[in-house]
Parts: structure tokens; C-alpha cells; sequence
């Protein structure tokens, strides 16, 4: 017995290392799986870490979102003074530049309304005396403050007047520079710039309590606008002599071209009257078929002598009728476009002189005639054609100008109300132009091929 519980215990004894070898490893092994699974196991818990995470990045986002909003808001508010400096800026700068650019300034106004320069020209010595009279009686400028310096108010005037001379100086240097400068197409910027230096310096003549008067800055501005319109005048003045001497020179040509034709008719009447008698002569002694060819010959002098005599008498006519002429209608695509138009008058004789002459020099092209007017009074069928399409002239400034964007179809429908019937050519040659057109295109052609076999000679990879 005693034996059999001898080995109980060696076994126990035995076994029990490596029963507590497996339980410490199955202890072991819990602890490892519980630690790694302990969160999900405790799934409330699991799942408020998730949402207290989950607000705080949410505040964390919307906290950005926020900083983001004020940088944008700030950015834009920047951005508005910024652009809006720039424009400032830009305007400014248009008001110092020199160029051609009236139409954000608008057309100039006049302010005045003489008829000669001569009356232009008095009015502004008038105006440069009133300013000199102004400065004189020192009304130019004024100090609401009387200073004392030292306790001297007479050194104080003394100083005051000195600092007054000195705007006036500045003030009036910046005009006159602006006055000798001033343009046709600048003139509104020079007003605008005599306004800001008026500020200007009077913004420095606010420490001494001194300004300019506006009086005398309206005087200055007055003599700016009248400088501007006595120039124009003069210029209106000297287009309408150029426009007189240019009728003088045309009327010139047409006196000689009916003198010459006068001649000439009359040369040709002399002849085929001498002719003509000679012609007679061989008459009375002429016979059978000698008699018939001389016949036949004095009826071709007589037809000719007659010619001869119209054209002596249309000649004389044209002399003592100075409105009889020729309107013409002609059109230059190379040169104008497709739909302008020049609509003008001509006393010569033939009016194709002159359309040859407008097309000489003064065009790349030659001018095509659609219509050829003959009026015994061209120069009131001018005027009533030109007051007609008034509102489509190319230019609206000088109605010297006699180009039109007009169709044929509105000249003819003109001119056949007031002249009777008139044959039109509607459509234009202008063979110069559209041979030149072919001639481009082909040169453009040839550079396009030229090209291309660059392109080919190019290998496609390498």
C-alpha cells in the first residue's frame, strides 16, 4: 500500500513542472490575447474613443476651416484695395500720358462760340490780362491766417506773400507747360490735370493757410479751353482756304479744258469750212462718177463741220453755265471696302480726268465708276446726295470728305428721283485689287508648300 502511494507522489511529483509549464503558458497566452482584444471587447468604451476622436477632429477641421475663411476673406479685401489703388493708379497715369485716346474722355465740348480766330485770339489776350490783373491786385491767392514771425506781423506778411508768389510760380508754370502742349486729342486730360495741380498745391499751401482762388484757377482753365479753340479754329480756317484753293486750281482746269475745247472746234470748224468750199469748187467742175464721189464727200465735211459747231456751241455753253457738270459715283474695295462710296462733282469737260486724278497717288488702286451723272445743276444734285446720306459718312468730322458707307442701290434710288434714268454698274472691277489678292494668295501658297517639305524632311522618331 504503502508502496502504491509512494509512486502516486513520484508521479505527481513528476508531472507537476510540466502541469504548471502549461498552465503559466495558457495563462500566458490569455493575458496576450485579452491585452490585444481588450478594446473591442469593452465595445462602449471602443466606441465613445471613437466618437470623442472623431469631435475632436471635427473641431480641429472646422478650427482650420475657419482659419482658412478669415485668410480668404482677408485675401479678397486685399484684393478689392488693391485693384482698386491699380485703377486709381491707371487713371492718373492716363491723365500724364500723351495718347490718342478721347474716347474714355468723351468729345470736347466748346465753351465758346466766335466765329473768326482773330475774335478767339482777343478773347484769350483778354483772359492773360485778367490773370495778370488778378495777381496784381492779389486776388490770384489768398491767407485767411495773418502770421507774425518774431512777434512781427510785418515780417509775417512779408513771408506770406513770398510763400503766395511761390504757389502762383508753380501754379502758373504747370498751366502754361499744359497750355503750350494742348491738343486736339488731349484736351480733357489737360483740364482734368489742371485740376488735380490746383489741389495739389493748394494742399501744400494748407500749413500757411494759403490757396489759390478758384476765380483764378477758372480764369487759367478758360485760357486753356480757349487756347485749344482757337487753335481748331484756325485749323477749320485753314481747311476751308485749302478747300477754296483747291475749288480756284478745279475751276482753273475746267476754264482751260473749255477754252482748249473752244479752240479746237473752232480749228475744226475752219477746216471743214475751208474744205467744204474747196469741196464746191470741185463740185462745179466734177462730172459723172467724180461728180458723185465729190458729193458724197461734201456731205461727210458737212456732217463734220456740224460736229465741229455743237462742240463750239456745248463749249460756250459750259463757259456761261457754271453749274452744268457731272456727278460721279465710284468706289475703291482695295483701297475702302466693299461698301463706300465716294459721291462727288466735276465741271470738266470729261469727267474721267478727274476720276483718274483722285485715283493717281493718293490710293494703291485705281478708282471703279459705277455712275456718271450729266446734271445741268451737279452742284445742287451734289449737295442734295450728300445731305441725303449725311448720316453715313466714313468721316464724321470733316464733311469735305465725300466717302459714304452706302449701298448702289440707295445712290440710285436717289438720283433717279431727282435726274430721271440713270444706268448703273453695280458691280466693281477693281481687277488691280483682285489680281494683287491672287498674287498674295499664291505667295502664301508657295510658303505653305515650302513648309511642308520642311516638315517631311523631318524624320517622324529617331
Amino acid at each position: 500500500m504503502s508502496t502504491f502511494f509512494a509512486l502516486v507522489i513520484l508521479f505527481v511529483l513528476f508531472c507537476f513542472p510540466f502541469l504548471l509549464y502549461f498552465y503559466y503558458k495558457k495563462v500566458k497566452q490569455f493575458n496576450e490575447l485579452y491585452n490585444k482584444y481588450k478594446d473591442i471587447i469593452d465595445l462602449e468604451k471602443h466606441k465613445s474613443n471613437v466618437i470623442d476622436e472623431t469631435d475632436d477632429l471635427m473641431r480641429e477641421r472646422n478650427r482650420k476651416l475657419n482659419e482658412i475663411q478669415v485668410e480668404i476673406d482677408q485675401l479678397r479685401k486685399d484684393y478689392l484695395e488693391k485693384r482698386q489703388l491699380f485703377e486709381n493708379l491707371i487713371r492718373e497715369v492716363a491723365i500724364y500720358e500723351d495718347k490718342s485716346e478721347i474716347i474714355s474722355h468723351g468729345l470736347y465740348k466748346p465753351h465758346f462760340d466766335f466765329d473768326t480766330s482773330d475774335e478767339y485770339k482777343e478773347a484769350l489776350l483778354e483772359i492773360r490780362e485778367s490773370c495778370k490783373e488778378m495777381i496784381k491786385s492779389e486776388t490770384a491767392a489768398s491767407a485767411s491766417v495773418a502770421w507774425h514771425v518774431n512777434g512781427s506781423y510785418t515780417e509775417g506778411k512779408k513771408q506770406t506773400k513770398h510763400y503766395i508768389k511761390l504757389m502762383l510760380r508753380a501754379f502758373n508754370g504747370e498751366c502754361d507747360a499744359m497750355i503750350a502742349d494742348v491738343r486736339w486729342n488731349n484736351i480733357s486730360k489737360m483740364e482734368e490735370r489742371i485740376a488735380k495741380v490746383h489741389d495739389a498745391i493748394n494742399k501744400l499751401g494748407e500749413t500757411h493757410y494759403i490757396k489759390i482762388t478758384n476765380d483764378y484757377y477758372r480764369l487759367k482753365l478758360q485760357e486753356l479751353q480757349l487756347t485749344h479753340e482757337y487753335r481748331d479754329k484756325t485749323y477749320q480756317e485753314k481747311q476751308e482756304q485749302k478747300r477754296i484753293q483747291e475749288q480756284i486750281r478745279e475751276e482753273e482746269k475746267v476754264q482751260r479744258e473749255i477754252e482748249k475745247a473752244l479752240r479746237d472746234s473752232e480749228d475744226e470748224e475752219k477746216r471743214y469750212t475751208k474744205a467744204l468750199e474747196q469741196a464746191k469748187k470741185e463740185l462745179e467742175k466734177a462730172q459723172g462718177e467724180q461728180l458723185q464721189l465729190v458729193q458724197a464727200r461734201m456731205e461727210a465735211l458737212q456732217k463734220e463741220l456740224e460736229n465741229a459747231q455743237s462742240a463750239k456751241q456745248r463749249a460756250l455753253s459750259l463757259a456761261q453755265q457754271t453749274k452744268v457738270g457731272h456727278v460721279y459715283v465710284i468706289s475703291n474695295i482695295g483701297s475702302f471696302g466693299e461698301s463706300v462710296f465716294k459721291v462727288g462733282m466735276t465741271r470738266r469737260l470729261d469727267p474721267m480726268d478727274r476720276v483718274k486724278e483722285l485715283g493717281d497717288a493718293s490710293v494703291p488702286f485705281e478708282f471703279d465708276v459705277h455712275a456718271i451723272v450729266y446734271s445741268e445743276n451737279a452742284p445742287e444734285l451734289e449737295k442734295l446726295l450728300h445731305k441725303n446720306f449725311d448720316h453715313k459718312r466714313v468721316n464724321l468730322v470733316n464733311n469735305r470728305k465725300e466717302f459714304f458707307e452706302i449701298t448702289l442701290d440707295e445712290i440710285e434710288q436717289i438720283v433717279k428721283k431727282h435726274n430721271g434714268d440713270v444706268q448703273f454698274t453695280k458691280a466693281a472691277e477693281a481687277r488691280e485689287y483682285r489680281e494683287s489678292m491672287k498674287i498674295k494668295l499664291n505667295r502664301q501658297n508657295t510658303n505653305v508648300s515650302t513648309m511642308s517639305n520642311v516638315l517631311d524632311s523631318i524624320p517622324q522618331s529617331i
